[in-house]
């Protein structure tokens, strides 16, 4: 496994984790608990941040940069999902 694959692989975990940090946080009946997987979730997400920005770096993760009709697009599609 090269370095890439390690980042990658890394960065998957670390999504993982977060998105079973949040279930396990909105689904706890313990508060003291629900705060500790709280903490987690936003450690996770540091972690998460820290590993895209040296993939980033790399040139390993890439992100398309959006046009202005593209943002137009995606508003007009959420903003008419907006509960009336």
């Amino acid at each position: 496994m090269n370095d890439q694959e390690r980042l990658t692989d890394f960065l998957s975990s670390e999504k993982k984790m977060g998105s079973n940090y949040d279930t396990y946080s909105s689904e706890c009946v313990s508060i003291p608990l629900r705060d500790e997987f709280l903490k987690l979730f936003n450690q996770s997400h540091h972690n998460q941040s820290n590993l895209f920005q040296a993939a980033a770096t790399r040139g390993w993760y890439t992100t398309e940069q959006a046009t202005p009709d593209k943002i137009n697009q995606a508003y007009t599609k959420f903003s008419n999902q907006k509960p009336q």
